[in-house]
């Protein structure tokens, strides 16, 4: 399996599906959220998806021509938009956790559990690499990396282990990039360390955030009145983004209020964080930090 969709019904059902509606699977992957929504609307009803993975693009449904898939990164939704005559659509739905296909597949690099090349892109035309990264960002660049997007809490470490290693030769390998970073992984702790390293450079190599952050700014312009937005976030730095955007309109979570004091805010109905059923997290161990949160443009 490519991916198996995470809270599947949750998540569409946050989107109130009408059957003549338009809507927006931010990250098509394994297609499992796009094919419920499809589910529910009817011949009149528009769907756009977007993947940058090319990989992706093998797993879109035949002779549906309510679908346009668009291979493209999510951050450049409303020009894609525009290209397609849509100014408006009825929801906007974001999975952001990383396909499941890409963490089976060594040579992408994506986990620490095989041997490969130092990758970790999303999309493969994309110039920087997990390479790049570990080899020519200085020690002060690995360190804020490590510090902001992998929450370390000695991210000097990390980025010192990996400048002694690389003046020897360079990390070109996962392996490599793991046996780099052995003196400073604590040995009780050594899956939860590598997978927020891996994160980090994973964030960096892919500007995750900041296009995470376009896409929500976007949301609100190309959301009708009325329409919902969901997004499934898997770690604290998505989540932070999601929330305080949701409810404020901007990153930091501040609300404005007008000169009579009434609260500027973009959304209503805020939902309270979803997170998988014990069922789910037992069938599906990656959904295990997944968390859901929805809300409805005003």
């Amino acid at each position: 399996m490519y991916h198996e969709p995470v809270l599947l019904r949750e998540s569409v059902d946050m989107l109130r599906v009408e059957a003549g509606g338009t809507y927006v699977d931010l990250t098509f992957g394994g297609g499992g959220h796009s094919r419920e929504i499809l589910s529910r609307l009817g011949p009149r009803g528009r769907l756009v998806a977007f993947d940058q993975d090319g990989d992706a693009a093998a797993n879109v449904p035949d002779n549906d021509t309510r679908l346009g898939f668009v291979r493209g990164n999510f951050r450049f939704m409303r020009g894609y938009l525009r290209a397609l005559g849509i100014e408006r659509v009825d929801g906007v739905l974001a999975d952001l956790g990383v396909s499941s296909h890409h963490f089976d597949t060594a040579e992408r690099g994506f986990s620490f559990r095989f041997d490969g090349a130092l990758d970790m892109r999303m999309n493969r035309r994309g110039a920087l690499t997990a390479e790049k990264v570990v080899n020519s960002y200085s020690a002060e660049e690995l360190t804020r990396i490590f510090r902001d997007y992998g929450e370390l809490g000695t991210p000097w470490k990390a980025a010192n282990c990996i400048e002694r290693a690389r003046t020897a030769a360079a990390i070109t390998t996962i392996r490599q990039f793991v046996e780099a970073v052995k003196p400073c992984t604590p040995a009780r702790d050594e899956n939860r360390f590598l997978s927020r390293l891996f994160q980090a450079v994973r964030i960096e190599v892919n500007g995750e955030m900041e296009a995470l952050k376009m896409a929500l700014e976007q949301s609100l312009k190309v959301l009708r009145p009325g329409g919902r937005l969901a997004v499934i976030s898997y770690h604290s730095l998505e989540d932070r983004l999601v929330k305080n955007f949701m409810r404020s309109g901007n990153f930091d979570g501040n609300v404005e209020s007008d000169l009579y004091g009434v609260r500027r805010v973009p959304f209503g109905e805020l939902s309270k964080a979803v997170t998988p059923e014990a069922a789910e997290q037992e069938r599906n161990s990656r959904s295990r930090s997944a968390k859901l949160r929805g809300a409805t443009k005003l």
